[in-house]
């Protein structure tokens, strides 16, 4: 099992469907989440809230990892990453683009950017992942 037919599995209410970011592309050089810039993201001031845009970029780079690793043995989780928001946004749709910069048997690092519709860049973020043993399939 995959990454995608995973998540397309797993019937839980998850950080995908409340944000609603929907995977664009993946597989294990690269990912590519979008996400609406909507009330429902924002920080108090109406702009996109830093701490979303984290978010995605670990999740961009959680998806990335798990492609990277067998599911069957490992758990990808983030245990570092950090952002700089260079530009803020307040509506349209952001893209989050996962690239890896090594991969390794037990981490990852990934580089993500994430840009506006107009292909400006809002965040650019760097995520370390490890590869924690034990299946990140429920049994």
């Amino acid at each position: 099992m995959n990454a995608l037919e995973f998540i397309a599995a797993n019937p839980r209410q998850t950080v995908l469907d409340t944000l609603d970011i929907t995977v664009v592309a993946a597989d294990k050089d690269g990912v590519t989440l979008s996400m609406p810039v909507t009330p429902k993201v924002h920080q108090y001031t109406g702009i996109l809230h830093g701490g979303v845009s984290v978010l995605l970029a670990e999740t961009a780079a959680a998806i990335g990892s798990a492609f990277n690793t067998d599911l069957s043995k490992f758990t990808p989780v983030g245990i570092e990453i950090n952002a700089n928001h260079v530009r803020s946004i307040s509506r349209g749709t952001v893209i989050a683009t996962a690239s890896p910069v090594y991969v390794g048997r037990q981490l990852s690092i990934w580089a993500i950017e994430i840009k506006d519709d107009r292909d400006r860049l809002i965040s650019t973020s760097r995520c370390t992942m490890m590869h924690k043993p034990g299946s990140a399939i429920p049994a």
